[in-house]
């Protein structure tokens, strides 16, 4: 198999077929095998077999993907010295490296161990890369990125000024500005906890208008996404059908 070969099969381009989505397939069920470990308190000879395949999946899997840098970053011989640099590398990494103890025995604080331990859930954040439905809504994401941040501009907006306002109507219920901010928060969510509520009529009735205008604003990106996910998956079909 050549280096370019390799390549394509691992970033799954076209014409790879079966073999890239098999990989595709054998990497995320890696994935879910190796959190299997961080559902236990503590460690038996099994849990720590899966450990110790899974870890070790992950280094061939990061060092087929050094092997074949040259033909992701197309910088040459630097490609090389460039990709384990770069923020996929470098998640990679960090997945690996809590998996040994060897690592793990240059330290003695309780507090950097149990860190090492929680470092191994960034393992579920590898799953981007093998799932084509989220690299679709990665994409969306990328795409509509000026519109999502205008929709979430609009809310935290609305959220500093309601609370503003509600802050100096209800100074005995809001103690702090943050306790506001809160409030503005669960309000304009509709998730309502009611730990926080004001007691006056107007009060309540920029309560109801949170609710009401936190509907539509929240509905907002909801659509965003949809439409780019739907305009997504119809532009596959397109590439699928012209292939």
């Amino acid at each position: 198999m050549t280096k370019k070969r390799l390549y394509e099969i691992i970033e799954l381009k076209s014409g790879t077929g079966k073999a890239s989505k098999g990989y595709d397939f054998f990497m995320m069920a890696t994935i879910v095998a190796s959190l299997v470990p961080l559902t236990f308190k503590s460690s038996t000879p099994l849990l720590a077999l899966i450990d110790d395949i899974t870890a070790w999946v992950f280094i061939v899997d990061y060092t087929l993907r050094l092997f074949t840098a040259d033909y992701k970053l197309n910088r040459g011989a630097a490609s090389y010295l460039l990709y384990p640099i770069t923020p996929t590398a470098i998640l990679d990494l960090l997945c690996i490296l809590p998996s040994f103890s060897i690592i793990a025995s240059w330290f003695h604080l309780l507090k950097v161990v149990r860190l090492l331990r929680t470092l191994r859930v960034l393992r579920t954040f590898k799953a981007l890369r093998y799932s084509k439905s989220i690299e679709i809504i990665m994409n969306v994401l990328r795409k509509q990125g000026s519109a999502l941040i205008t929709v979430f501009g609009l809310a935290f907006g609305y959220v500093l000024i309601s609370a503003l306002i509600m802050f100096n109507i209800e100074p005995e219920i809001f103690d702090t500005f943050f306790d506001s901010v809160y409030w503005a928060a669960i309000s304009l969510t509709s998730i309502g906890y009611g730990d926080i509520a004001p007691m006056t009529s107007i009060g309540r009735l920029i309560t109801i208008l949170s609710a009401f205008i936190g509907v539509a604003i929240i509905a907002l990106p909801s659509g965003i996404i949809t439409a780019g996910i739907l305009s997504e998956i119809q532009q596959e079909k397109e590439n699928d059908t012209d292939k």
